[in-house]
């Protein structure tokens, strides 16, 4: 057995392990968490952009010049991508299901997939309205991914309103069963990002990885939404579970300071998971997302490519 096999062992063996001491709690019957998605063959990554890099340039005001989601589209495929992430939060307003087939179209003939999506969501408002909004506006984010040809849509937790931790839980496992069991009707998958509320540790994200009962659903590993003593172990125990993995520049722990991240131990972690899809960059740097987002997808995928081979 290969050191890169044993490494991939053990990485599963202490994600389980770890998983199901941390979610005990909430449930004394669960001995562990669910076993890591079976992977065929070596990893394989694949590199995309958020939209969510260019956030100022999509939102911007005039006397600036603002960007449309074809720009972001056509600067992806300059940058030699094979996909481009077409974050919900830019798209027009009112927009029409014509619309959602020009991008499908325009990334086609660029030669791009359209990598996933993402919806802002809070699945723990108990019974009333604005839950059945956020669980409206999920499905209706899963048609939208249906006819972009996006095979996945980032989500989030929510966090607890005036209700226990354990009572928010309940209801954010509820709300993402219903929307996983009317994805998969329609062939979408739901990536559940580590990003503040439930998730802002990894027992409790994996604690709904374990609860969560649909095959059409894992986790987006956010690379920069953990800040714990020890970042990358703890991203280790996420990428067995991963679906969709997105990238930031800088990481920081407890004490906030900022540092570039390791883009190959990040490569090296997901390897041992025998990781296979998208890697998305999220570009949140104060700079120019015009000037250095190319030469960041650049160093990603460098590091990612020599950690493949």
């Amino acid at each position: 057995m290969s050191h890169r096999s044993n490494r991939r062992r053990f990485l599963q063996t202490c994600a389980l392990a770890s998983a199901g001491a941390a979610t005990a709690g909430w449930n004394a019957n669960a001995a562990r968490a669910i076993e890591p998605i079976v992977r065929t063959g070596k990893s394989l990554f694949k590199y995309s952009l958020a939209a969510y890099s260019y956030r100022d340039l999509l939102n911007a005001k005039p006397p600036k010049t603002q960007l449309t989601l074809d720009d972001f589209i056509t600067d992806c495929a300059k940058m030699g991508l094979q996909g481009t992430e077409l974050t919900s939060y830019y798209f027009p307003k009112d927009f029409t299901p014509e619309y959602l087939r020009h991008l499908k179209q325009l990334c086609f003939r660029l030669g791009l997939d359209v990598s996933g999506t993402a919806v802002g969501n809070d699945f723990c408002h108990p019974a009333g309205e604005k839950r059945d909004q956020e669980i409206k506006n999920v499905k209706q984010w899963v048609d939208n991914a249906e006819i972009l040809g996006a095979p996945v849509i980032r989500i989030f937790s929510g966090h607890p309103h005036d209700t226990s931790p354990e009572e928010a839980h309940k209801l954010a496992v509820a709300g993402m069963e219903e929307c996983c069991e009317y994805a998969g009707k329609h062939g979408v998958f739901l990536a559940l990002e580590n990003h503040g509320g439930l998730t802002t540790r990894p027992e409790g994200l994996l604690a709904l990885v374990r609860d969560v009962k649909s095959p059409w659903f894992g986790v987006n590993l956010d690379t920069g939404n953990f800040h714990g003593p020890d970042l990358y172990a703890d991203i280790a125990q996420l990428a067995p579970y991963a679906i969709n993995v997105q990238v930031k520049v800088s990481v920081s722990g407890p004490d906030g300071k900022r540092q570039h991240g390791d883009f190959r131990r990040l490569a090296r972690i997901l390897a041992d998971a025998g990781y296979r899809g998208y890697i998305v960059l999220e570009f949140e740097e104060p700079e120019d997302p015009l000037a250095n987002c190319p030469r960041y997808v650049d160093e990603m995928r460098a590091a990612f490519m020599a950690e493949s081979t």
